[in-house]
């Protein structure tokens, strides 16, 4: 298997879930740092959903365009509300592609609002 990267867009099964979780198996974003990556199974993700015109005025969510680079094939959504560890030792599907150093920007923006984090 490939080395798991910050950035990287990965297909995770997310079920079972509990109330309002993001659930089913769908992409996600690695938002750990390599180190962890490479060291623990345990890493952090935020969920990638379908785009809509009121998710994209969220200021904690990232939209994300389809390229061939980051693997999505509709306009979408990382959802940074719902971030959450997994275990991708049993969760992970497959590995999508990469973002680009400015999404990945965006979503470090928007995960600095979700958590209070100054810089």
């Amino acid at each position: 298997m490939r080395a798991l990267k910050r950035g990287m867009i990965i297909d995770v099964n997310l079920d079972p879930t509990l109330g309002s979780e993001t659930g089913k198996i769908r992409p996600c974003v690695i938002v750990t740092n390599d180190i962890y990556n490479e060291r623990v199974p345990v890493i952090q993700v935020v969920p990638i959903t379908e785009w809509s015109k009121k998710k994209s005025l969220i200021k904690t969510n990232a939209e994300l365009d389809p390229s061939k680079k980051n693997g999505l094939i509709k306009k979408s959504i990382a959802d940074c509300l719902q971030t959450r560890p997994i275990d991708h030792r049993h969760r992970l599907v497959k590995i999508r592609g990469n973002l680009s150093a400015d999404k990945i920007n965006e979503i470090n923006q928007a995960l600095k609002i979700v958590f209070e984090l100054n810089e």
